[in-house]
């Protein structure tokens, strides 16, 4: 599929994570050089960066917050810009309008966090027939405890979920991978 047909989803990319408790920097830096890179890539190669921030009611999430911009220092030159209050990117955004309307049949996930609006988009995406490469170096997520105590680290959670998504929903694909399919 040519890179006019494929867009770049940016899914919650946002500051507002940052005052959230679980946030941890740990993996910050290897996340936002990876997705930058994916997103000049993309931009380069003439697909459609298209960014999406959730959006709740209070708190940080919330527009009157301050935090539903992108994350620093992300540099992101969006085609097409839109709001979330579910997991799914595709829920109630009109961003499945606006990939219909703009003739995309591929779209390329990254963002915030890995195991959640990332993973749930990626299988959205796939039942409503685009092709999908996840690309789990341009996702970030945190150490969670599952309810018998056990803490998962994010590299786990990663592992996880290429395991649950690759050859049933998603390509799996490095950053490298996806941007010489376009």
């Amino acid at each position: 599929m040519s890179a006019s047909q494929t867009a770049l989803l940016i899914i919650d990319a946002q500051e507002s994570f940052r005052h959230r408790p679980y946030w941890d920097v740990a993996d910050l830096d290897r996340f936002t050089r990876r997705l930058q890179r994916l997103h000049d890539g993309a931009k380069e190669a003439g697909a459609k960066v298209v960014q999406i921030f959730h959006v709740e009611k209070d708190g940080p999430f919330s527009i009157a917050s301050g935090h539903v911009r992108a994350l620093e220092p992300l540099r992101i030159d969006t085609d097409a810009r839109f709001e979330k209050t579910r997991h799914s990117a595709l829920i109630g955004s009109g961003l499945d309008v606006w990939l219909t309307r703009n003739g995309i049949g591929r779209v390329i996930v990254s963002g915030i966090r890995t195991e959640q609006c990332c993973e749930t988009t990626t299988r959205h995406a796939s039942d409503l027939g685009y092709e999908v490469d996840y690309v789990t170096e341009a996702t970030l997520t945190f150490p969670m405890q599952d309810r018998e105590g056990r803490l998962w680290s994010a590299a786990e959670i990663a592992q996880r979920t290429e395991l649950v998504l690759a050859r049933r929903f998603a390509r799996i694909a490095s950053v490298e991978e996806a941007l010489a399919a376009l």
